[in-house]
């Protein structure tokens, strides 16, 4: 027990995805749908709704606010729902309570972190500034940045690569099983968020993430970390 103890602390690199593990952007992605709801006729959708697909992308989230269109159709919309989402970018949405801290606590570790997400890479670094994080956050790799997106390894290895680490010298914290399904190829290992967005009928106990953490807040503590 004291031997494992020993092995847990602040990684070398940490490695996040974006919404919902360090940012609760719900709020922005409800604004965008609500639009094109009203656009069309529509009234407002109930964020108990939209919230639990919004870490599933454009595509989960259109299906949410308009299920009873076709998806060929439905799929023809997601530029449009990019191009409102750009205008409501950061102006809803927040940091999780205790990420700041996270942060500020994994920088006086001497520990670099980055953000690896599936989100296009021109609306993720439209958001640093808004965050105050374009000189804090060691790396940027969006969905579009690569030829693959998670879950495949791609994005995570090439991060690792970029910073001058190995794999093991890194975690990956997230909230879809998409993320640790990434770090698992990686060979990588993973912090699943349970404060972040999920399916009713998701499992996160399913996904083989070396730990399962309740807050950012516990990640203050160098001992939540996974063992190396």
């Amino acid at each position: 027990m004291t031997a494992a103890r020993k092995e847990r602390g602040f990684p070398c690199v940490v490695l996040f995805d974006l919404d919902g593990t360090l940012l609760d952007s719900a709020p922005d992605m409800l604004a965008t749908v609500d639009a094109m709801r009203a656009a069309r006729g529509r009234g407002p959708m109930a964020m108990e709704t939209l919230r639990p697909v919004v870490s599933k992308g454009a595509r989960a989230m259109t299906a949410a606010a308009f299920p009873d269109i076709p998806a060929e159709e439905r799929n023809q919309w997601i530029p449009e729902f990019l191009e409102i989402y750009e205008r409501e970018l950061g102006k809803h949405g927040t940091l999780f309570d205790g990420i700041d801290a996270m942060l500020h606590a994994l920088e006086a570790a001497g520990s670099a972190w980055g953000i690896v997400t599936n989100k296009p890479e021109y609306l993720a670094r439209q958001l640093m500034p808004m965050l105050g994080w374009e000189t804090r956050c060691a790396i940027l790799i969006g969905g579009d940045t690569l030829a693959e997106r998670k879950p495949h390894p791609l994005p995570l290895l090439h991060a690792a690569q970029v910073l001058g680490v190995t794999p093991d010298d890194c975690v990956y914290v997230g909230d879809d099983e998409r993320d640790i399904m990434a770090a698992r190829a990686a060979e990588m290992r993973s912090v699943v968020a349970l404060w972040g967005y999920r399916l009713h009928e998701d499992d996160p106990m399913a996904w083989q993430g070396d730990v399962l953490v309740e807050t950012p807040h516990a990640l203050c503590d160098a001992h939540a970390w996974p063992e190396r």
